[in-house]
């Protein structure tokens, strides 16, 4: 069993109390490096969810100053950055990922909130310069209320600060659901929250278990203004549809299926270094991370040896050991998901550069997947048309911009790409041309808080970061006065 100071119960945080469920239920977080089961987390469901709501509904009948919200976040980035290794030895037990990964991901997390902080006056009302019908037009943000928060495993602490830091700056209180894989990094955030934030009762509710059950309490209750969903599009789109007798709002960040698009004018080594980065961060668990490698023809065959070197140099291992580059994949499901890509494309046709096929996995807890690389794939392939989310690297040839452009877009998904070439005429032409919400140029670099971030087609539709993601849980007020 884990042994942390900043997980002072295994439960769940309504109005400024830790609890474990009404009916005593509990479910194993386990280890995927090693099998352990790191802790008994309790398994809420409906009951406690409305507990929350009314803790969180109470806390916003008085909405704090900006100031104070302010300080909030301040205090909360401090917090992070203050207990970085232990958030981040955490995230490791129960992701996989290594441990080195955790704290970036920590200090990720914390430039969310260290950004609203600074850009919270953004919210502060304005006058319109002009003066419309002879009024003076006031236009006013105004939280929309209390809010749901619900997360995925991949970034245990960075995709909950990308919500709760816009939720604060709003001045929304907040019902957190956390992956049942990932919850205990939750868990230790809520600590600090109690302990160092100081944040007073009902505006940060934590409550984990049955997805199914906390979801509906959220989506049927008159007082949650808004969920802020970041998952599958399968799961997102019963959203939509439960949203809709309330014409609750809904903010979705779903699946990805990213191009990384490699002409013969790109700097091969930083294309490789810029892969290597962006595909194996949390052994390929990542909704942006490169899905479809697209080469052009005529340099294939250098670019996949040069990437096959780089890859059979990676080391496996358990994250608490320093010199491990990959972790496990978080469970069953999703090895055997990858292994079903890398035979099912093989079968069609794709030839091994890297890695092997590994057998099937006895045992439900993660396994470990060797980092693979195939070529010669197609959109016949279940590796071209489904988001993987493991180490498995398929590379496609193209033959000039148009193939490019339309291999590139030839997916459901819009979340993001990624464009490697000298020629700057070319890149702008892709900016414009790709269907997808990021679009990196000579980077494999993935999202930051300074900017905005979302998806296009069915990646969902919202945004986290930037100017634009403080607004996603605001009312927008007018206010027009006879002068």
């Amino acid at each position: 069993m884990i042994a942390s100071p900043l997980i002072p119960m295994a439960g769940g945080y309504i109005d400024g109390h830790w609890c474990a469920a009404d009916r005593g239920q509990t479910f194993p977080v386990i280890n995927p490096a090693t099998g352990d089961v790191l802790a008994q987390v309790a398994r809420m469901g409906s009951d406690e969810t409305l507990r929350a709501i009314s803790a969180a509904s109470r806390a916003m009948v008085h909405i704090p100053a900006i100031a104070q919200r302010r300080e909030w976040l301040e205090s909360i980035a401090a917090a992070l950055i203050k207990n970085r290794d232990e958030i981040g030895r955490i995230l490791c037990l129960e992701h996989g990922k290594p441990w080195r990964e955790g704290k970036a991901e920590v200090d990720y997390a914390a430039g969310f909130f260290t950004y609203c902080a600074s850009n919270i006056d953004h919210l502060k009302s304005r006058v319109l310069e002009e003066r419309p019908r002879g009024c003076e037009w006031r236009v006013l943000y105004r939280p929309a209320g209390v809010v749901g928060l619900i997360v995925p495993w991949n970034f245990p602490i960075g995709m909950i600060a990308k919500k709760l830091s816009a939720a604060l700056a709003a001045g929304c209180a907040s019902i957190i659901k956390p992956a049942s894989k990932t919850p205990l990094t939750m868990i230790a955030l809520f600590a600090l929250l109690e302990r160092e934030v100081q944040l007073p009762a009902g505006w940060a509710n934590l409550v984990p278990g049955s997805a199914g059950a906390i979801a509906d309490a959220l989506l049927a209750h008159s007082d949650v203004a808004v969920i802020s969903f970041t998952g599958s599009t399968e799961v997102g789109k019963e959203l939509i549809v439960k949203s809709a007798a309330q014409v609750k709002r809904v903010a979705l960040e779903l699946g990805g299926n990213a191009p990384y698009i490699v002409f013969a004018d790109a700097d091969l080594d930083k294309v490789v270094d810029q892969l290597m980065a962006n595909k194996f961060r949390g052994n390929g668990q990542t909704c942006v991370c490169a899905n479809r490698i697209l080469v052009e023809r005529c340099i294939a065959a250098e670019f996949s040896e040069r990437l096959a070197i780089r890859v059979n140099a990676l080391r496996i291992g358990n994250g608490l050991d320093d010199a491990t580059d990959i972790g496990p994949l978080v469970d069953r499901a999703g090895y055997e998901k990858v292994r079903h890509h890398l035979t099912d494309a093989l079968e069609k046709g794709a030839l091994l550069v890297a890695g092997a096929v590994p057998p099937p996995l006895d045992k439900e807890w993660g396994g470990f997947f060797p980092p693979t690389v195939i070529s010669g794939i197609n959109r016949t392939m279940a590796c071209w048309n489904e988001e993987t989310f493991g180490p498995l690297v398929p590379i496609a040839e193209f033959d000039d911009e148009s193939d490019a452009l339309t291999k590139a877009n030839d997916t459901e998904y819009g979340l993001a790409s990624y464009l490697f070439t000298q020629d700057a005429a070319r890149a702008q032409r892709f900016v414009e041309g790709l269907h997808f919400q990021h679009i990196a140029w000579n980077t494999g670099t993935g999202p930051t808080p300074e900017a905005p971030f979302g998806g296009m087609k069915q990646s969902g539709y919202g945004r986290e970061g930037g100017i634009e993601g403080l607004f996603e849980f605001v009312d927008v007020k007018t206010s027009p006065v006879g002068i």
